[in-house]
């Protein structure tokens, strides 16, 4: 089977672009947005509309797959490519993907999107924007999943290798700052990971001595108490704290170490988990402090978990992450990592290295690239996926939580 036509079609996704520069650096609230000047290059302001492509591929028998190009939350920070904007790229993939993949013989998922991954813009003789090659391999997976009449979870297995799960990725929440109504939503729901909290600024949610974030989660384990759906009901308590900890305690390691044992007491008997304690301002610097932390934390038997993000973004940040044990857990910031097939090996290489896998994303994306990237949890086994898009928490649990349970019930059925 081949691809006859591609067509894009401009979308919105579940959130909006934030200038997290600008935001770290204590940018005041107004309503929904931020007062000040946008700090990042490509904003037009401080929070903006999020913008997506969809990617139709029309195939010669009249099958429509189709995937969403999506950019981050926090666009052009720690490395990421720049703004993601439909006006300006639909043309890029009108000029350069879409005479590449019309006519082209869907073979091998994994083949194809390696050939999109590493596609060049002839005109700059750079890659393609991650966000275009995010979309577009989202695509050619379920193109390829059409053509042989499969699950496009069937399709990942069977080219890497793997045996699709048959029980369900824990799903992990995020709140927004609307960290109290969204986490008893959570709690109600007996969502397995939570709340995230959106931990951005110091002044304002964590504390200039963390005093903030520990006062919520001294409320956020009586709520659970308070809430809980079931007597069995024992959540992993994962916080994003967006290199916060770090400014707060003029990144010392001792004093970051004992800040995050104060937190795990008062959290226990919940598990705590821990993204982003610092922002270090580079790659190299980045997995030095998180390599340390890291270490500090295992040295005292401690059961706290460190989850990296800032600067760990590509395929290849998240290798070096791993080899280096910078962290317990690695995120796996999929639009980041531009093709998908880059997210199924990063997944892949983190569980062959012992660290945690989680298969994240950004609250930026949409419902699509979210079916998506469940069945590529349910094909790779990551420790947990995100809930995503958007960070009104009903509508990203739902839309993982259900694709999630159809692929269960539909590989079941198969097997009766």
């Amino acid at each position: 089977m081949k691809i006859a036509q591609l067509i894009c079609a401009p979308g919105r996704t579940g959130f909006f672009f934030d200038d997290q520069l600008a935001i770290k650096n204590g940018v005041e609230h107004d309503g929904f947005t931020y007062k000040g000047v946008p700090e990042t290059p490509g904003f037009s302001a401080l929070r903006q509309a999020g913008e997506a492509v969809s990617v139709l591929l029309i195939l010669d028998d009249g099958e429509i797959a189709f995937g969403d190009c999506a950019a981050v939350q926090y666009s052009g920070a720690g490395g990421r490519d720049r703004l993601f904007l439909a006006k300006e790229f639909i043309p890029i993939l009108n000029r350069v993907v879409k005479p590449h993949l019309e006519g082209m013989e869907l073979t091998s998922f994994s083949e194809l999107a390696k050939e999109i991954d590493q596609l060049k813009n002839p005109e700059t003789g750079e890659l393609l924007h991650t966000a275009i090659r995010y979309g577009v391999t989202q695509a050619i997976l379920d193109a390829v999943a059409k053509a042989r009449k499969k699950l496009m979870v069937e399709v990942i297995a069977e080219e890497y290798g793997l045996e699709p799960l048959d029980f369900p990725v824990p799903i992990f929440s995020q709140s927004g700052d609307e960290r109290y109504i969204n986490t008893d939503k959570m709690i109600i729901k007996g969502v397995d990971v939570l709340p995230h909290g959106l931990m951005n600024n110091v002044k304002e949610k964590l504390g200039f001595r963390g005093e903030k974030l520990l006062a919520y989660v001294k409320w956020l384990k009586k709520r659970i108490e308070d809430l809980k759906p079931r007597n069995d009901y024992q959540p992993v308590i994962h916080l994003d704290v967006y290199g916060t900890i770090g400014m707060a305690f003029a990144h010392e390691p001792e004093q970051i170490i004992s800040y995050l044992e104060l937190l795990a007491q008062t959290v226990a008997p919940f598990h705590l988990r821990v993204e982003g304690p610092v922002d270090m301002g580079s790659r190299e610097a980045q997995i030095r402090m998180m390599q340390t932390l890291t270490q500090l934390l295992d040295e005292k038997g401690s059961q706290i978990e460190l989850v990296a993000d800032e600067w760990c973004n590509t395929l290849e940040d998240i290798k070096l992450f791993a080899q280096a044990r910078a962290g317990h857990m690695i995120q796996i910031k999929t639009p980041d990592l531009g093709g998908i097939n880059n997210t199924i090996e990063a997944i892949l290489y983190c569980k062959a290295h012992g660290v945690g896998a989680y298969l994240g994303g950004t609250c930026n994306e949409t419902d699509r690239s979210a079916q998506i990237c469940t069945h590529i949890a349910m094909a790779t086994g990551p420790d947990q996926i995100l809930a995503k898009p958007g960070m009104g928490m009903d509508e990203g649990y739902m839309i993982v939580f259900n694709e999630m349970s159809r692929i269960l019930a539909l590989r079941k059925s198969r097997r009766m």
